[in-house]
């Protein structure tokens, strides 16, 4: 995948979701993390060769079931969905901050935008 190509989430159906929006919400968090990161000088060279479509649908899987949506048969859709890249500790925390300040900025209730750092922070085993 090219680098100046966005990353376009689909394959998420209607469902419902307790709390916050539903599958478009997912979309948007995740093409707008993706791009924070792709946008990160450190961060980027570790998405060199990554098939960024199937990353954003693991993003998408996890943040979905964090957000309240189902998990469907996946208990954890998208365990190591960052681990594989050998980012370092600091850096996995940089991720999960964008997403944080995505969540924010998309009008998520803090306490959902916790559990989502959280989900994600945990699938690092940090």
């Amino acid at each position: 995948m090219r680098d100046d190509v966005p990353v376009v989430v689909t394959g998420l159906g209607a469902y419902p979701m307790r709390g916050v929006a539903g599958p478009e919400l997912v979309r948007e968090a995740v093409t707008r993390w993706l791009g924070l990161v792709v946008a990160d000088a450190e961060l980027a060279p570790y998405l060199i060769g990554v098939d960024r479509a199937r990353l954003a649908g693991h993003l998408a899987l996890t943040l979905t079931v964090a957000l309240g949506g189902p998990a469907g048969d996946l208990v954890r859709p998208a365990a190591g969905a960052w681990r594989g890249l050998g980012l370092t500790e600091a850096q996995h925390r940089r991720v999960v901050d964008y997403l944080a300040g995505v969540l924010r900025e998309l009008g998520v209730p803090a306490g959902t935008v916790t559990a989502a750092g959280r989900a994600f922070a945990d699938e690092a085993g940090s």
